[in-house]
């Protein structure tokens, strides 16, 4: 038996310029952070010769082409043949479980498909490193599943931490920690708030939008690019962690132009609400229309916040230092 744990993330700023219709013509860039918010995933030798998959539904497939759930069946089509060749012909058993629900902004899909594509590849015995796992589960999303999605996600949940990362035109991804001082960090802990909406979404509607719209909005993305090279700044600097809203504040407003299902009504209300009663900055994490609301206020004013947002389900969230990780074998 294999268990793999993989942390969710979230994106700060720079989110649109890891698509490749931005990236391929000049270099993108986000900051972002893993969290301790995580999914598992179990991998185990079946009795019989069958694939029994449990996620959200509980699939038994006969073939791995009968599997429904697509990223399941794309991992399985690349490494099930080789499990069951070592195990003498034998199914398997494969479990996800997440600490957070899916469509909620905050990379679960990417986190999904390293974790498993990390359990499987232990599961046959071979090691990945974190940027291999990252690699493949951008291959299998983007080219093999066709998502309209960037790279960013497959990479923070696989490598983990805060991290600047770029884009090259190249295709290639660097990952550049960023370095900051154990008080700037727990400074920027301390002024997250991540309100849960209870509105879910695919992402896939509203990045085919932006994707479509990226010729047109060059600049913006551009400017959104430059934001997350401000914030590592800051960071590394230990600058007053007051400024990481102000940044939020502008990133959304730019990031709210580049499609039309980013915000809704409902979630600029929450958002002024918020910003009246003390915060920041802040932003509807991932793609946008739902999912959570992070938000940064001083710690001395975060009650009033959240009074203001009594109706939201306030989840406390830590810096998550590490990428996805195997915690069993057995």
């Amino acid at each position: 038996m294999i268990i793999s744990r993989t942390p969710f993330r979230i994106s700060f700023l720079g989110g649109g310029t890891d698509l490749p219709d931005f990236y391929q013509e000049e270099e993108g860039a986000v900051l972002s952070t893993t969290i301790d918010k995580y999914i598992y995933i179990t991998v185990n030798d079946r009795f019989d010769d069958t694939y029994r998959l449990s996620y959200s539904k509980t699939e038994i497939c006969k073939t791995v082409e009968e599997i429904e759930h697509k990223i399941f069946r794309c991992v399985l089509e690349k490494y099930g043949a080789e499990a069951r060749e070592k195990n003498g012909g034998r199914g398997l058993e494969l479990l996800s479980m997440a600490d957070i629900p899916s469509g909620t902004g905050l990379g679960s899909s990417s986190s999904f498909t390293v974790a498993l594509l990390h359990a499987m590849s232990a599961h046959n015995g071979q090691f990945r490193s974190a940027e291999d796992l990252a690699a493949e589960a951008c291959r299998i999303e983007i080219e093999d599943l066709r998502e309209p999605i960037g790279k960013q996600d497959q990479y923070a949940a696989a490598v983990g931490g805060l991290q600047y990362i770029r884009f090259l035109p190249s295709g290639e991804v660097s990952c550049e920690p960023v370095i900051c001082s154990r008080q700037t960090k727990s400074a920027l802990q301390s002024s997250m708030m991540l309100f849960y909406t209870g509105m879910t979404r695919s992402a896939s509607g509203v990045l085919s939008e932006q994707k479509s719209n990226t010729a047109g909005k060059r600049e913006t993305l551009r400017a959104m690019r430059d934001l997350a090279l401000r914030l590592k700044k800051i960071l590394e600097n230990g600058e007053d962690i007051s400024r990481v809203g102000e940044l939020l504040h502008e990133g959304w407003m730019l990031k709210k132009t580049l499609a039309s299902g980013i915000s809704a009504s409902q979630i600029d209300q929450w958002y002024e609400r918020a910003r009246s009663a003390g915060a920041r900055g802040g932003k509807i994490l991932g793609a946008g229309g739902g999912g959570f609301l992070m938000v940064t206020c001083d710690p001395e004013k975060q009650s009033r916040v959240r009074q203001e947002l009594s109706e939201l389900r306030q989840v406390p969230v830590e810096l998550e230092a590490f990428g996805s990780r195997i915690l069993f074998v057995g």
